[in-house]
């Protein structure tokens, strides 16, 4: 698996399948986690993203481009609506190691109507 097909399984079944689980499978158990929102570590990014699904059962991301080089890959995507709207413009990098996503940063910028 080349490390874009990486990333587009993990966006696909962990943040709009909102399959918990699958970061067993994509993320290093020692995830470091730059966004000081979260905490290091593949169960606080697991326990985090329960209560944002749980309180928004709709939240989806749609990958618009991806820049990988080496071990690190360049995301930008758009957090949308169940309509299609975009409510956030989100760039996230990875540091990728042994086939798993093993460091995160990430830059949002939030739509205001």
């Amino acid at each position: 698996m080349t490390n874009k097909e990486l990333i587009q399984n993990f966006y696909n079944e962990f943040f709009n399948m909102h399959k918990i689980e699958a970061a067993n499978l994509y993320v290093r158990e020692d995830y470091i986690q730059h966004n000081p929102g979260l905490t290091h570590g593949r169960e606080a990014l697991k326990e985090g993203f329960a209560k944002k699904f749980e309180s928004d059962p709709t939240f989806r991301l749609e990958i618009k481009m991806m820049i990988a080089e080496d071990d690190m890959v360049a995301v930008y995507l758009k957090n949308v609506d169940p309509e299609g709207n975009t409510k956030c413009r989100v760039v996230d990098i990875y540091r990728i190691q042994d086939g798993q996503l093993a460091e995160h940063w990430d830059v949002l910028q939030p739509v205001t109507k």
